[in-house]
């Protein structure tokens, strides 16, 4: 475990209900045939994460005050501000929805509460958690009922025996077949999330301080990205691949309360109860630290004290936990929430890419640690990528294509 650090949080925050609805979505209705969509968003977020981490190591700030730095104009600096705290905010509302109507939607699976009652009572709840400042133990209790409904999908996964041929070929010829774009957007969210790049450079600076030899801090740093990314990747092929098997052309419908049904082949009538546990830990954990990113991301784009006590910061992660906590609970559909909320991701994605490379090639800022050829050749590949995939859904959405 000691090989294991930040990274470790950024998988926990992104293995969701976002990821558990969306990679079961893509499995249940295409198969394997968006795998290449799963392998781009790992390899992406293994680049972006990098990034981020190198840059909270070498400068000791985080994403945002690195922007803030770097722009010496007036002009553009505050309207990089502004960016920041549109596609971080706007982004972070709309996971937050994701995140409280994935939780709401486990309990309503086993209470007789309907989702939206619940989805007041969660939001209550972690506004008592980030009140208090206290969460940190409840968080990691969260993070191990989360890895441990992970489990029950890897071990189903290998119970259900998907065909590797089949997963091969989705996985290396990339193909969009009817109707996929929404969804090949959602699965990019939900791996590469834009508030875990300001995540990130914050919480490096806790595992890794100021004492720590730069160039140990930052090989360590990337050792614990790779296996940390590369396990929630892992885990996301787990639970599509459970879903191709029980749903894809198999004539059953994919709805929110069918989603346990990929895990009957392990746990029978159980099923249902572990899966319930399972969403409810990673949406209530996301819950959390959601606001949390985009409050340290606002207020570090504004000068503001990034102080969990601070009245700016509590301001910042209130009106954050507000906004989602109410789309939640007027929300008919927790499923649709959920994905609207990976696909506004993907959306903002290349946004907040951009500054992260822009701010990565300042040499004044990073020094010899500045971004190379080849770093900045695979971080413009992943913004083209996310930027055409969302200009393709654009596009379909205005009917010119």
């Amino acid at each position: 475990m000691r090989k294991f650090g930040p990274g470790l949080l950024v998988t926990a925050a992104f293995i969701g209900p976002g990821t558990i609805t969306t990679a079961s979505s893509a499995g249940a209705h295409f198969g394997f045939a968006l795998l290449w969509a799963l392998l781009f968003s790992l390899l992406a977020t293994i680049v972006l994460q990098e990034m981020a981490a190198r840059l909270g190591l070498v400068t000791r700030q985080g994403l945002a005050e690195g922007l803030r730095s770097y722009f010496h104009s007036p002009v553009l600096g505050r309207a990089a501000v502004l960016l920041v705290v549109a596609a971080v905010g706007i982004g972070n509302a709309a996971y937050e929805a994701g995140n409280i109507a994935g939780a709401a939607l486990a309990l309503d699976l086993v209470s007789p509460l309907d989702s939206g009652h619940w989805a007041l009572v969660i939001g209550a709840a972690a506004a008592v958690l980030l009140f208090s400042g206290h969460y940190k133990v409840l968080e990691s209790a969260l993070i191990v009922l989360v890895l441990l409904m992970s489990a029950v999908f890897l071990l189903t996964a290998w119970r259900v025996a998907p065909s590797v041929p089949a997963m091969l070929e989705g996985m290396f010829r990339p193909s969009l077949p009817p109707g996929s774009v929404m969804t090949v957007i959602a699965l990019i969210g939900t791996t590469v999330v834009p508030y875990n790049l300001f995540l990130h450079a914050n919480a490096v600076r806790e595992k890794w301080p100021s004492d720590v030899p730069v160039e140990r801090a930052l090989r360590e740093s990337r050792l614990d990205t790779g296996l940390s990314i590369g396990l929630g990747g892992l885990i996301t092929l787990a639970i599509l691949s459970t879903a191709a098997a029980a749903f894809f052309q198999t004539g059953l419908a994919f709805t929110g309360d069918s989603l346990a049904v990929q895990l009957e082949p392990l746990l029978g009538p159980w099923a249902r109860y572990v899966f319930a546990a399972g969403l409810f830990a990673g949406g209530l954990t996301s819950a959390i630290t959601a606001p949390l990113a985009a409050a340290f991301a606002v207020c570090g784009a504004l000068g503001w004290r990034n102080d969990l006590r601070a009245p700016g910061f509590r301001l910042v992660w209130l009106l954050v936990l507000a906004i989602g906590t109410a789309f939640a609970a007027l929300g008919s559909k927790p499923l649709a929430a959920i994905l609207f909320a990976q696909v506004a991701n993907g959306l903002l994605l290349p946004v907040v890419a951009v500054f992260l490379l822009v701010v990565m090639n300042h040499r004044e800022l990073l020094g010899a640690q500045v971004n190379g050829p080849l770093a900045n050749a695979l971080g413009g590949l992943v913004v083209v990528i996310a930027t055409g995939l969302g200009a393709v859904k654009l596009l379909g959405v205005a009917g010119l294509i």
